[in-house]
């Protein structure tokens, strides 16, 4: 569950062009083989991004042990005393276990809208170039093409500047949704 975090973007993303390939992918024979139709993945536009959106489901595994070492700091004996409170499954899990990997969940949801402004490049660049049709064209990859292919440095600029005010204002919102940056130790 961990590799697919450690493989370089470039290799993942080339092994997932593969994997789409509706001629000799894996993905496209094992549909066959069970009777279902075989998409063109990545020349559709209307199946396009959902190829990118698998892609990028498998690379959840460094949230996983993240979320496996904060739970592994969460005392026992919290769960002991709700036990012997009374206390079934889902309340020890809403009120002991949720409270307590809230900080964590929070540095994951940072981290996450942090990463996602950008991890979409690497798969939209070598995959489809931002096509069919536009379909897989994501910010940063229009940030590069604008740039890189068009010389026009400072629409890229300007493009750049709503990208970061975009991420600012979605990590405000997670801030102000949960009150705060975590839990206090004052309690």
């Amino acid at each position: 569950m961990f590799f697919p975090t450690v493989v370089p973007d470039i290799a993942y993303a080339l092994i997932w062009l593969w994997i789409f390939n509706p001629l000799y992918g894996p993905l496209n024979g094992v549909l066959g083989a069970v009777g279902l139709p075989r998409p063109a993945w990545l020349v559709d536009p209307g199946i396009a991004l959902y190829a990118i959106v698998i892609m990028s489901l498998f690379q959840i595994g460094e949230g996983f042990v993240l979320l496996l070492a904060a739970l592994r700091h969460v005392p026992r004996e919290l769960y002991d005393a709700g036990a012997i409170a009374g206390a079934g499954p889902w309340q020890l899990f809403r009120y002991v276990t949720l409270p307590l990997l809230a900080p964590w969940l929070l540095l994951l949801a940072i981290r996450d809208i942090v990463l996602t402004a950008q991890s979409a490049f690497v798969a939209a660049y070598l995959m489809t170039g931002g096509g069919p049709y536009y379909a897989t064209l994501f910010m940063p990859l229009l940030i590069h093409e604008e740039a890189f292919d068009h010389l026009r440095f400072g629409d890229a600029a300007a493009m750049m500047l709503v990208l970061f005010l975009g991420v600012a204002a979605l990590l405000f919102l997670v801030y102000v949704t949960v009150r705060g940056w975590g839990y206090e130790d004052d309690a």
